[in-house]
């Protein structure tokens, strides 16, 4: 339904790490690997880059999410143990991802009382890309569900998902903003299809979503905090 309240637009909200903290649990699982797997003559980073030569090709196949990432892992562990594989080594190597899943939501601050606040002037969507069953789980989880009017999840946040979106929710790109962390998933390719982007950087955002911000059509804000929407909406 598109927005009916005089100076209503549509914020459309990205959720892992503009809502929530999500690729820290990720760097600290890779970390708990590098210890574990204690490659003699490769240093961290060197792993690091086989690990991610890995998890390219899984992303290809498998999609994101958990369960993607513990797949890399244990391929990465079994490419590059020094020692026999043990059943228990690799139990030990999947459950550093499977990990993730079980970790407790941590709300960025500010986020909970941000929504409330844009909630009562704004129609607020939120836009999240990865597995479907696990970012349904994490927006169930997360306790924001209801300040959000509709929900959309994707396999990958291109412009042509964008325009689906607001063709479907019936509203003008002009007075569509796309709030998120992400220059590659949520700015440019919302900017793209002819919205206007919020710029929030998280000190932890994910390697593979780096890349320069775009320039217009549309307006394109950045902002220090996620907080700081409160005063622009």
């Amino acid at each position: 339904m598109a927005p009916g309240r005089q100076g209503e637009q549509t914020l459309i909200i990205d959720a892992d790490d503009t809502l929530w903290e999500n690729n820290i649990y990720f760097e600290r699982a890779v970390d708990e690997f590098l210890d574990f797997l204690a490659h003699s003559s490769m240093s961290r980073d060197e792993v690091r880059a086989v690990l991610h030569e890995i998890e390219t090709a899984t992303l290809q196949t498998h999609g994101y999410g958990a369960a993607s990432f513990t797949r890399s892992l244990r391929q990465c562990y079994e490419h590059l143990a020094e020692r026999d594989i043990a059943d228990d080594d690799l139990a030990r190597v999947m459950d550093f991802g499977q990990r993730i899943l079980r970790n407790e939501i941590e709300i960025i601050a500010g986020v909970e009382e941000t929504l409330a606040f844009l909630k009562e002037r704004h129609h607020l969507v939120l836009f999240t890309k990865g597995h479907p069953e696990e970012q349904r789980l994490k927006v169930d989880r997360s306790g924001l569900r209801d300040h959000f009017a509709h929900v959309a999840i994707v396999e990958e946040k291109v412009p042509a998902a964008y325009r689906a979106l607001v063709s479907e929710l019936a509203v003008e790109p002009a007075r569509t903003w796309m709030v998120g962390n992400s220059p590659k998933s949520d700015i440019n390719p919302a900017l793209a299809a002819g919205l206007n982007g919020v710029f929030i950087p998280h000190p932890s955002t994910w390697s593979r979503e780096h890349q320069e911000l775009a320039s217009g059509p549309g307006q394109l804000l950045v902002l220090e905090r996620f907080v700081d929407l409160r005063g622009h909406f």
